[in-house]
């Protein structure tokens, strides 16, 4: 009988019990920001207003337009040297995987990326925003600043339930885009967490786009140590866990290929991204993450300069 390697959807939210602590150590170790900025003296520019979320900062509010019109709108501001954090989280039912002998799922792994570097860009000055593909009960966070920001985004994470069995549709896909295509001016940095597995036909594509009009775009793969060495052996059953997908095969005649096709698909998908000015950085989830969160700060420093 063929061994079956699968990971069940029963997650174990466990995982994220510390994700604040985690978050703060590896911030705290790293003793660096995104972006570095100040809100005071010349350069500090009024740049729109938006809708009020609970939680924004009422010194913000917009006094006259709820005076004359009833509506709570928050007026927003930019500097010369200000720089936006547009995280954008893949929570579709993949990111749960957790291969044999790991620690952590590419979920929890990517979360805790995704709140050290809110803690981060919070600490230098910089706005923070959260968008996510997948998920049930993802809510979406404009760009925030402040003591309550970092609270707020690690609430989210806690909240999201990664995907469901069903494979993401192309159009659903484009709605979950559609918020950082509005709202990432000019500057933003645009950070995609996935794994970039089973996600709709020219779903690179429409990422790389994210880098237009002066954005910077950082895509930071996820994979499990057996996604990136395949591991296995023997006669196996491979099941997706989006779509449903079956393969049966000789794990150890596969792995070859298997790993060829890998290292073929990060070349392609760096070539799409390239001609944008995206990078492409891939991270292993037996890794430590401070690492991960220090490659990114590189990565988008560089960008910049």
């Amino acid at each position: 009988m063929a061994a079956q390697h699968q990971v069940s959807r029963d997650f174990d939210w466990n995982q994220l019990g510390t994700l604040r602590l985690r978050a703060n150590a590896i911030a705290d170790g790293l003793y660096i920001g995104i972006h570095r900025s100040a809100r005071r003296g010349v350069g500090v520019e009024f740049a729109g207003r938006r809708n009020y979320v609970p939680g924004d900062d009422l010194r913000w509010l917009d006094r006259h337009a709820l005076m004359r019109h009833g509506k709570l709108l928050v007026r927003e501001f930019e500097t010369d040297t200000e720089r936006l954090l547009y995280l954008v989280i893949d929570a579709t039912a993949s990111m749960t995987y957790r291969g044999p002998g790991s620690s952590v799922s590419k979920w929890a792994y990517a979360a805790t990326i995704a709140a050290a570097l809110t803690r981060i860009a919070l600490a230098g000055g910089d706005p923070v925003a959260l968008d996510w593909i997948g998920g049930q009960n993802a809510r979406w966070l404009p760009g925030m600043r402040g003591r309550e920001a970092f609270e707020r985004v690690v609430e989210a994470l806690e909240a999201t339930q990664p995907g469901s069995h069903e494979a993401l549709t192309a159009e659903r896909f484009e709605q979950a885009l559609v918020p950082v295509s509005r709202y990432a001016r000019r500057g933003t940095i645009v950070l995609v967490l996935s794994d970039l597995i089973d996600l709709p036909e020219g779903a690179v594509e429409r990422l790389s786009e994210l880098a237009g009009d002066r954005r910077s775009l950082v895509v930071v793969r996820v994979l499990d140590p057996a996604e990136l060495e395949f591991p296995f052996r023997g006669a196996s059953r491979f099941v997706s866990l989006e779509g449903g997908l079956e393969v049966e095969a000789d794990a150890s005649m596969a792995q070859a290929a298997y790993l060829e096709a890998l290292r073929n698909q990060s070349e392609s998908i760096r070539s799409v991204l390239a001609p944008r000015g995206g990078r492409l950085l891939t991270v292993n989830t037996r890794e430590n993450p401070m690492e991960a969160v220090r490659a990114v700060v590189d990565l988008s420093g560089a960008r910049r300069r």
